[in-house]
């Protein structure tokens, strides 16, 4: 069988990491396994169980238990259904999508059906704002409200641009030398207060011991973004090397009907939101 992971040991390692970030949370939460066409499916549901429903996508090659930690914000208002990316880190099928067609699209309707839902809101960034780009134009009756933030699918660097992270990545790869994954980390990072403890833990293991995706979900088409009406909020930032902001911002009122866009002034691809942000991103969503 075909296994994401170089080995077992490395998915152990993983796994270890996932659940001592999961116990960190606190508040309440619970694991749920679904099935899909595409495969299990792991979520954690957290947050307020009376709340608004909210399903939530973290970045890729991470897991929920590291996104969650970072969603604190979210948990006092919404009942929190935190997915696992099918075929990327954590307790998921390990089955890889294509990031070029619509099936993580297909994945989150599925996903949406088994929980019960109608209609559900949806909240993620990098990677798992992609996903939520495709699940727009494949399902867009299943969704409620959406704030996606510095997210692939919209309007993705040129691959070329993103050169200069190859270097030191090579250089990681050779020595094994910490200050090289660091290296690697900066031109998204920008500053290296923005580089936490748990994302370097969770980017070291997932680079040691996964077979890392580096392919985004493409750019959504036009055509079929057309056909998603809900309120959408759509952040972006300013320094991003891999999805920057001002032309994420002006595609996405381009091509998404109901849009709100905010630019995250000064900061690249990994930052920290400001209280004034996350409360615009409740409110939105509520």
């Amino acid at each position: 069988m075909k296994t994401i992971y170089r080995s077992e040991e490395g998915k152990n390692k993983i796994l270890e990491l996932y659940d001592t970030q999961l116990c960190r949370l606190p508040i309440p939460w619970k694991d749920v396994y679904i099935e899909t066409s595409f495969g299990r499916t792991h979520i954690v549901e957290t947050g307020n169980f009376d709340g608004e429903p909210l399903l939530v996508f973290h970045g890729g090659n991470a897991t929920s238990a590291y996104n969650l930690l970072d969603c604190d914000f979210l948990f006092k208002d919404f009942h929190i259904y935190a997915v696992d990316t099918i075929g990327h880190p954590g307790k998921s099928a390990e089955r890889s999508l294509s990031a070029i067609n619509y099936d993580y699209g297909k994945w989150t309707g599925e996903v949406i059906d088994v929980l019960g839902f109608e209609k559900i809101s949806l909240f993620g960034g990098s990677f798992g704002g992609g996903i939520i780009a495709k699940t727009m134009c494949e399902v867009p009756d299943k969704i409620k409200r959406v704030v996606i933030y510095i997210p692939s699918g919209i309007k993705n660097a040129f691959q070329l641009k993103n050169a200069t992270m190859m270097f030191p990545m090579i250089m990681y790869w050779v020595t094994g030398k910490d200050e090289w994954l660091k290296k690697t980390m900066m031109p998204m990072a920008i500053t290296e207060e923005n580089i936490t403890q748990d994302i370097y833990e969770t980017a070291k293991l997932s680079i040691d011991h996964v077979k890392v995706k580096t392919a985004m979900p493409t750019n959504v088409a036009a055509s079929r973004m057309a056909k998603c009406k809900a309120p959408t909020l759509v952040m972006g930032a300013e320094k991003d090397c891999l999805f920057p902001g001002a032309k994420v911002l002006e595609r996405a009122k381009r091509i998404i009907p109901n849009c709100q866009t905010y630019l995250l002034r000064g900061r690249g691809h990994m930052h920290f939101l400001t209280d004034e942000e996350k409360n615009m991103i409740v409110e939105f969503l509520k």
